[in-house]
Order: structure tokens, then sequence, then C-alpha cells
């Protein structure tokens, strides 16, 4: 599937985005527990958001951790799936998470990455913004892209 063409095919009608997540979540399950949504795609750049609700909660009723943590690597492994190149191939080898604040709204992960990839580890930061554009944590995400085997 061509994520990226997927993607600016059903962005274009009313409810697009929310059936192109769907999409997503049923290729990488775990993804559903945040409920998240595929804001924007484009080569190089993904934004992904998640409402703040009480599946997300922690234990003091702000988004917890790990749902940010899985929101960033929704979004890096969207947007590097939709940047690559057909013959490469990509697989998340670790992460590094810095809490900033607390994550008391809803969220927006936006991962951007400007140039090339390159084969071996790429290192890809992502950034979970809240509602007033404040970043509540930063993750750098360490992907290994390598050649797709011949078929």
């Amino acid at each position: 599937m061509d994520i990226l063409a997927t993607y600016q095919k059903m962005s274009r009608y009313p409810g697009g985005r929310a059936l192109f997540t769907k999409v997503v979540c049923m290729r990488a399950p775990y993804f559903s527990s945040i409920a998240p949504r595929v804001e924007h795609l484009e080569r190089g750049r993904c934004e992904v958001t998640v409402k703040k609700h009480r599946a997300v909660h922690n234990h003091i009723g702000t988004v917890h951790a790990i749902a940010c943590c899985n929101m960033c690597e929704m979004a890096c492994g969207v947007m590097i799936e939709a940047s690559l190149p057909k013959h490469l191939r990509w697989i998340p080898k670790g992460m590094t998470v810095q809490y900033l604040k607390k994550a008391g709204t809803d969220l927006r992960a936006v991962c951007q990455l400007d140039g090339d990839f390159a084969v071996g580890d790429n290192v890809i930061p992502v950034s979970v913004l809240d509602t007033a554009g404040v970043e509540v944590v930063h993750a750098d995400i360490n992907m290994y892209v390598s050649e797709r085997p011949p078929r």
C-alpha cells in the first residue's frame, strides 16, 4: 500500500482522515489504544492528534507518558513509511524521551525530518505539543533503514 497516496486520496473527503487513521490502526493495532487521528501527512512530515480522554489518563488526570510515546512512534512510523523510497525498509531501534511538562490538554505529535534518509541509523525528532503550542514531550526515535531484500 502506498500510504501517502492513500492519505492524499482519502483526506479529500469528509471523514477521510478518520478513516485513514483506522486503516493505519488496523495494520498496527496497538495505536488504537490512544484513539489517534492523522491530521497531516506529506513526505518528511506527519501530525497526529489525540484527545485528552479518560482512557489515556494517568493517576493525576493528565495524558499518560506512554500514550505520548505511542503518539510519537505512530507519527514517526507513518512519516517514514510515506517518505522512504520503495527499495528501502525501516524498523524502530530505540527511543529517547524527555517529559518536559504535564500533558493536561489535547495533544499534537509533530514529526518532521528535513533531508534524506541514510541506510543505517536515522535519529528522527518528534515533538508533542499541547493546545497552547507548548512542547510537553520530546522524543528522538532511532529508525534503522536498510535495503529491501530482492523478491
